[in-house]
């Protein structure tokens, strides 16, 4: 039985990831899925648009075999990092493949890309060279990297399957990264047949429009969060912004003055959009705001400095629970199943995430279940 790991946002799940998973069957009939999934929030700072649970539910529904947290510490933050503690999981957990997927569909053009970042001497001083110009980290990162290779390294994908690339070689892990070539880009807006990316079917959502050529019935019927997110977020985001005004700098992904900017604009913003456009530059992405802007919601400060050292379950089925039976024997880490079960602060601060999210998303009914929550089986 060939063991495959995932990692997954599922914001929402849609068609394009039973087209995966269904690869997955095919390439490995008799494989156990294991995903691990980010949670409330995605790794470029967004809002999930289904519960922890409902993805969980739904994940299970469509041959997934077991599924994981990926706390919120490290599903906020850059590719690398998000990218290092997911890999870091699966490897734990003994999968034999890791399988993403990749615009370029090609992983030793990948490992190529990978292994110029880590052990080239020119790379980063060329992104020095290139963020000394005025460009963005990520366009810097690219440049360098063509530089290097005559390799344009520009999609969303194919991105973290570097960076998943990178956590392997690094850490000399025993995983094989394998990739499946994506029907559409990641940040694709346009609508083509029954397979279209999340960023377009979040926007339908958005606008009230029908989405359910684009996702299985549970997605469908599950999609309910506050179309009004963003404004019941940007109020106690502001009021946290100007209780802290004067010490904002302490927070995770405040640097460059940034924290000046905001203590200008703060009291006039109407929104969050406005707020964000206000503050965008090439130094400081829509991405990196994001993200910074939760860390200092859940006061995720620079100082902090956490590692893994549990694995949360969230769900499995018959094939996933004889796996965990297995493994529970061969791994050390922590296995927990509910926030009573370790006083980890990662897990507290997931806990926190979760009681904010739901508050956000105009569900606080859930938030009762979410602290005395059990893993679900399908």
């Amino acid at each position: 039985m060939k063991k495959i790991g995932i990692v997954v946002e599922f914001n929402p799940f849609h068609n394009g990831h039973i087209y995966l998973i269904n690869k997955i069957k095919k390439m490995y009939p008799d494989s156990l899925i294991t995903v691990i999934m980010s949670t409330n929030f995605t790794e470029r700072g967004e809002f999930s648009y289904l519960t922890k649970w409902d993805k969980t539910r739904i994940a299970l529904k469509h041959k997934v075999d077991l599924v994981i947290e990926l706390p919120f510490y490290f599903a906020t933050q850059s590719s690398d990092i998000f990218a290092t503690y997911a890999v870091s999981v699966l490897e734990y957990l003994g999968m034999d493949y890791l399988i993403f997927g990749s615009e370029t569909n090609d992983v030793d053009v990948l490992k190529n890309i990978a292994s110029t970042t880590l052990y080239n001497e020119k790379f980063d001083i060329l992104v020095k060279k290139y963020l000394e110009l005025g460009n963005s980290y990520p366009a810097s990162y690219s440049k360098a990297i063509y530089n290097l290779t005559n390799i344009k390294l520009i999609n969303s994908n194919d991105i973290l399957g570097v960076s998943y690339i990178k956590a392997i070689m690094l850490n000399d892990y025993n995983i094989k990264p394998l990739s499946i070539k994506r029907t559409n880009s990641y940040l694709s807006k346009n609508l083509t047949g029954k397979i279209s990316s999340a960023v377009s079917i979040r926007e339908l959502y958005l606008k009230n429009q029908n989405i359910k050529e684009y996702v299985p019935i549970e997605t469908n019927n599950l999609m309910n969060i506050d179309r009004n997110y963003l404004d019941n977020y940007f109020k106690i985001l502001k009021y946290k912004l100007i209780s802290e005004i004067d010490n904002l700098d302490i927070y995770l992904d405040v640097s460059e003055g940034i924290d000046k900017k905001i203590k200008k604009v703060i009291l006039e913003v109407k929104s969050y959009n406005e707020l964000i456009e206000k503050l965008k530059s090439k130094r400081y992405t829509y991405n990196k705001l994001n993200r910074m802007f939760l860390h200092i919601l859940l006061n995720i400060k620079k100082t902090d400095n956490y590692d893994i050292n549990y694995i949360r379950i969230l769900g499995f089925n018959k094939k996933g629970r004889e796996y965990l039976k297995y493994i529970k024997s061969e791994i050390t880490t922590l296995i927990v199943t509910n926030y009573k079960d370790s006083d980890d602060p990662v897990l507290q601060i997931e806990k926190i995430a979760t009681i904010i999210y739901l508050n956000i998303i105009n569900k606080p009914e859930l938030i009762k279940e979410e602290l005395m929550s059990i893993p679900i089986k399908h």
